[in-house]
């Protein structure tokens, strides 16, 4: 597709910032379906980037970092497409005061978090990694290894959040007898009640729930809302699950409530700062279950994600309103 510039023919360029799928197939068809230039690069360093996407007409991004100073770079009415759920490392508001439009792929893998989501639960509340743990070592007496465990019908759940995939998450642990309690401030009581979900105040969610499971978005209202008074509001045997973004997590307070005992045990899957650095002291903290932001994962996840992506390329080359732009208020 070509577009006119002061009277002169150019084509639209699309640029892929940093991606670490083993093929841009999709993307390369749709880019070429409209006539497009497309240019796909891993810049390793973020100084780099203005110069990389300069002039660009659609930028597909999946982890650099887009700041304003990168964005100055963009002509009013160029897109960004975030390979992902998550859209913060985007500076948002200064894409939107350049008229930049953004869009994202916030549900190509519901299903895989959520489904992440449950085992870790599962696993943690029946505490099979203690017990494993202690069968290495020699241990063979389950009860006072694993007590105090509650029957799953006796048990609460909170989730912190229950957009998309906390919902698909009440719906795959359904079966296994649990009360559901939720906080969503954005969540009608009567929309909970209909997925048979009590809605709640946050400090009611952290102090009945046995375990927990985040789903909220990361924004300044979020950062960091599980702190330290949240953890000392949380029961001695409860857990504590994050899938969701990194941000969510005081680490350094997670840290200190799970060696004092403060809280039963946790699981995260997502950090502030990926990979996690070797020394970092999360990799002191007893009782954590760490997974290398693979909740997401499937083989049809990624897939999926690519795929979405690229369809909404094709609609950004055409001019066509985006299927998913990223939430403005």
């Amino acid at each position: 597709m070509e577009v006119e510039t002061k009277g002169v023919s150019k084509l639209k360029r699309v640029v892929v910032t940093d991606c670490n799928f083993p093929s841009l197939a999709y993307e390369e068809a749709a880019a070429a379906a409209e006539g497009a230039e497309f240019v796909a690069q891993r810049v390793a360093n973020p100084d780099e980037l203005p110069s990389f996407i300069e002039g660009a007409d659609i930028v597909l991004v999946q982890l650099a970092p887009i700041t304003g100073t990168t964005l100055s770079c963009l002509e009013t009415g160029s897109v960004l497409i975030r390979y992902g759920v998550g859209y913060d490392n985007i500076d948002i508001p200064a894409a939107l005061a350049r008229g930049l439009k953004v869009a994202y792929v916030p549900d190509y893998c519901a299903n895989e978090v959520a489904e992440h989501s449950a085992a870790t639960l599962l696993s943690l509340l029946r505490k099979l990694p203690r017990l494993d743990s202690g069968c290495r070592n020699g241990l063979w007496n389950s009860a006072e290894q694993a007590a105090p465990i509650l029957p799953f019908d006796q048990t609460t759940i909170g989730l912190l959040g229950l957009g998309r995939i906390g919902r698909e998450l009440v719906a795959r642990l359904k079966g296994f007898g649990f009360r559901m309690i939720a906080y969503d401030p954005f969540l009608s009581a009567g929309s909970a009640e209909n997925l048979a979900v009590q809605l709640v105040d946050k400090d009611t969610l952290v102090r009945e729930s046995d375990a927990i499971s985040l789903h909220a978005p990361l924004t300044t209202e979020t950062r960091h809302v599980v702190d330290a008074d949240f953890l000392n509001m949380m029961r001695p045997d409860a857990v504590l699950v994050n899938a969701a973004r990194g941000g969510l997590v005081d680490a350094d307070a997670l840290r200190k409530a799970l060696n004092a005992g403060q809280i039963a045990a946790a699981a995260l899957d997502v950090f502030e700062t990926e990979p996690l650095p070797t020394g970092h002291p999360l990799w002191s903290a007893r009782n954590l279950m760490i997974t290398p932001h693979a909740a997401w994962y499937s083989t049809a996840a990624l897939d999926r994600l690519q795929k979405l992506a690229a369809e909404e390329l094709g609609r950004a080359l055409r001019g066509e309103p985006l299927r998913c732009p990223v939430p403005t208020s």
